[in-house]
């Protein structure tokens, strides 16, 4: 009788392991056009340069980031790159890993390749360059600026407000 029981536990990390192979496959597609996005801008913008797509509203530009998400640490001398690439790297290896376990829902496991995907984008970026290149800017007019952003923001963000919609959805005891 214990036989079938071993089996079981077994069986379902290797199904869960298969089931979050679709996640990381996704996490690996987001780096991807991530990095082909900023391969574009970086090799086809001056640094600052500015071309709007909606005048007044919306453009493209070519700024550098050695910070985090707003700029954030921006000017703290340096160490900044290895903080947020550990980060990242620790991030990213504790939601892969509740993936593997089976322990995501199905919205909680795709805002976890979204988050991923977006984390190792960026930190492709601060190896091989050492900032952060970001490419997208909303304003209005001259008088506001939201700060320039990437895909991998973007994917990081959007990740963030699934997990909280599917904490809400599925609240833990």
């Amino acid at each position: 009788m214990s036989t079938p029981d071993v089996e079981l536990q077994t069986a379902a990390p290797a199904t869960a392991l298969r089931d979050s192979l679709k996640w990381f496959v996704l996490a690996l597609l987001i780096i991807v056009i991530d990095q082909l996005s900023k391969i574009h801008f970086n090799t086809s913008y001056q640094f600052g340069e500015y071309r709007a797509v909606i005048p007044g509203y919306f453009g493209f530009t070519l700024l550098y980031n050695p910070g985090a998400a707003f700029s954030f640490l921006a000017d703290a001398g340096g160490w900044q790159k290895f903080f947020f690439t550990a980060l990242a790297f620790a991030v990213s290896g504790w939601l892969g890993w509740q993936m593997v376990k089976g322990r995501f829902s199905t919205v909680m496991s795709l805002a976890a390749s979204f988050i991923i995907g977006g984390a190792l984008g960026n930190v492709i970026d601060r190896l091989l360059h050492g900032h952060v290149i970001d490419f997208i800017q909303v304003h209005y007019y001259d008088s506001w600026y939201y700060p320039a952003f990437n895909l991998a923001d973007s994917f990081i963000c959007v990740g963030a407000v699934l997990m909280v919609i599917d904490s809400f959805r599925h609240p833990q005891p």
